[in-house]
């Protein structure tokens, strides 16, 4: 079963302030998957790697926190899509440097391109015939290195199932992110948060996953 999955990479937050909320304790470097079922914790995770990147006005508290957000021009978040084949146990990971805003450019092979998935690994795809073969580090690095042969194939006819299928688990994750939000008190900044993660990360406009 071939699986895509929206994930952030999960940043450094030990230095001070710590996040004005709870978080879930994720190691760094490792992975959170968005979707609907997100608890609280993992949400203010998702917004705490958000405001890591951005410099916040003293106290730094809540209120301060998301107006920072807020006010930012253009919200980022180091990730991607995750595609993984339960049946072999095998994953392919965002590279270095990707970032979940372009989710979007998954829909390339359908029109014969290629994503840009990041670097150092640099995730690449390959069209194979009827298939696409996501490599982890592709080019040179294909079959040398710490992750030679590791790649996922995928049959090109399901990328849009599985796009609409990421599409959908990051629209529940708004709702998520709506729900979290009005439990922490946040009002009105709690709406305009949600509206611009919707924007900045692309979730509700329409995906087009045409081949022509």
């Amino acid at each position: 079963m071939i699986m895509m999955q929206a994930v952030i990479e999960v940043p450094m937050l030990d230095g001070e302030p710590a996040p004005p909320w709870p978080v879930e304790p994720l190691p760094p470097g490792s992975w959170l998957v968005l979707h609907a079922g997100c608890t609280d914790e993992q949400t203010g995770l998702f917004v705490a790697a958000l405001a890591n990147r951005i410099d916040v006005m003293p106290p730094g508290g809540r209120d301060e926190v998301v107006d920072a957000l807020l006010a930012e021009e253009l919200l980022i978040a180091t990730g991607g899509l995750r595609v993984s084949d339960a049946r072999v146990g095998t994953s392919v990971m965002p590279g270095c440097c990707s970032g979940l805003e372009d989710w979007r450019d998954w829909a390339q092979p359908l029109t014969g391109g290629s994503p840009w998935l990041g670097h150092d690994p640099g995730p690449e795809v390959e069209a194979i015939g009827d298939a696409l073969r996501v490599w982890q580090d592709g080019g040179p690095n294909r079959h040398r290195g710490r992750w030679a042969g590791h790649y996922v194939d995928l049959p090109r006819r399901t990328l849009p199932q599985l796009l609409t299928g990421v599409q959908r688990d990051l629209v529940g994750f708004l709702d998520s992110l709506a729900g979290w939000a009005t439990r922490c008190g946040l009002g009105q900044r709690g709406r305009a948060l949600v509206r611009t993660v919707d924007q900045n990360f692309a979730i509700t406009a329409p995906l087009d996953l045409s081949a022509d």
